[in-house]
Parts: C-alpha cells; structure tokens; sequence
C-alpha cells in the first residue's frame, strides 16, 4: 500500500457530506478532504489546544463559556504561529493530489479549513479543563 492508499485508508467516511453536481470544487474538497481529516485529527486537535491554553497562562479557563469561544475564534484568527501549527497538522494528511488541488487556492481552504478546526474546537469546549503540572 502506498502513501496515498494509507492515508485514504485511515480517514472517517462522514455520511453528512454532500456532494452534488452544483457544488464548488472548494465545497467538494472541503467534504471529501477537509472534513474528514479534521475528524481523524480531533483528538490531537484537542490536545495541541489544550497545551495553547496552558501555554498562555491557563487565563482560557476562568472565563465564561461565551468569552472560551471568542478565546478559541481569537487564537485561531489572530496566533499566526497556532494557525499554521494547525493547519500543518491537517496539510500533513493530504495526499500529494490533495496538496497541489489545495495550493491552486490555499486562501479560501485555509479560511474553510479554520472554520471547520473552530467549530470543532467549539464543540469539544467541554474537554477543556486545566491540565495538572
């Protein structure tokens, strides 16, 4: 099995993608690509923003729920550093057709990309507790 096989191999399928003849070449990358790698990289997701919070003081967890969110929309937007150190971790997977589609336009599947880590981020707020030294 080569490179492209393993990593195609090990991706979730998510059965809510859609995919219709309408649909941008953006959109379907986004569903065939994008999402199901974010999904395989949830749990390092989870934990590389865990180790963000802690690195900047743990000041993420006195705030409200409302003010985690803005925290998280904030790194993800305003941190260069955290927002490459994502996005690498998601470029990472993509196989070599992937990754030259993805350069084509790398603005607009970054901004797709971001999106979907911040959501997801979002969604996991739960996990987010202080980590124990």
């Amino acid at each position: 099995m080569n490179r492209t096989e393993q990593l195609l191999a090990c991706r979730p399928k998510i059965s809510s993608a859609k995919f219709h003849d309408g649909m941008s070449t953006d959109e379907r990358f986004q569903n065939a690509t994008l999402r199901p790698i974010i999904k395989f990289q949830n749990d390092l997701l989870i934990e590389v923003f865990k180790n963000y919070a802690h690195k900047h003081k743990g000041a993420f967890y006195d705030l409200t729920v409302e003010k985690q969110i803005d925290y998280i929309e904030n790194a993800i937007q305003k941190d260069i550093k955290f927002r490459n150190a994502l996005k690498g971790i998601i470029i990472g997977q993509f196989t070599v057709d992937e990754y030259q589609f993805y350069i084509t336009n790398s603005s607009a599947l970054n901004k797709r990309m971001m999106n979907i880590v911040k959501e997801r981020l979002i969604s996991n707020i739960q996990l987010f507790e202080p980590l124990v030294a």
